[in-house]
């Protein structure tokens, strides 16, 4: 993607947070917006850094997670394309509380904690759409707690496997393609599960005839036979 050419002021109208202001509040809030390029491996920001803005992934793909001291690391959140991070941080004034880092070459809108703060002057209701983005994310994380105290490995990886999965007609139909969009190790960390009891239901469901493995592509071969496997 051309940095040059890019239009973030239409960029942000395509955004849910963004899409209700005007043409003028778009482009004044553009102004203080800065595009970042990163090469997968690069930090975005790391724990006790200070937090004076928050992201939107333009393309790429970005891990939210925290580190013991022992390096050993616990994902928090896949950020893809249009979704944003680090509002909460941004808004309490505190300093990082995990680390962000791309996962592939990524390219980042980075928005101000001084632009988002004037156009809340201008137009409170702008304050309602960043309550609700975070409250989105909550709402995540809170359905994230709950699998992991009620569900079991198995059925939060066939979860996963089948998120996109809700239409009927999808439900009834053969084989569907699931490409996972990052390691097997750092989705099993997101779902709380060892790479290895990851690795282990995958073949079990391998066995099964439910799915088939081709590096990161998961060929599910019978997605109604899959989601009530999980229940078992």
């Amino acid at each position: 993607m051309d940095v040059e050419q890019f239009d973030t002021p239409r960029y942000l109208s395509v955004l849910p947070l963004f899409s209700d202001l005007s043409q003028q509040e778009r482009e004044r809030l553009a102004l203080s917006c800065q595009l970042r390029r990163l090469a997968r491996g690069d930090m975005v920001f790391r724990v006790g850094e200070e937090c004076d803005a928050f992201y939107v992934v333009v393309v790429g793909q970005v891990k939210l997670y925290v580190a013991s001291p022992t390096g050993q690391e616990k994902v928090i959140e896949l950020v893809g394309p249009g979704q944003s991070f680090a509002e909460a941080m941004m808004f309490l004034s505190m300093p990082c509380i995990l680390n962000a880092q791309a996962l592939a070459e990524t390219l980042l809108l980075r928005v101000t904690k001084q632009a988002v703060f004037g156009e809340i002057k201008r137009d409170p209701r702008f304050s309602m759409h960043m309550l609700a983005g975070i409250s989105r994310r909550l709402h995540g994380l809170v359905r994230d707690v709950e699998g992991y105290a009620l569900h079991s490995g198995m059925q939060r990886l066939i979860g996963y496997l089948l998120r996109d999965l809700q239409d009927e007609d999808t439900l009834r139909s053969g084989v569907i393609t699931v490409s996972l969009p990052v390691s097997k190790a750092t989705i099993a960390s997101r779902l709380s599960l060892t790479p290895e009891y990851f690795s282990r239901v995958l073949h079990e469901l391998e066995a099964e005839n439910l799915i088939q493995i081709d590096k990161r592509e998961i060929r599910i071969l019978d997605v109604q036979r899959l989601a009530s496997y999980g229940s078992h």
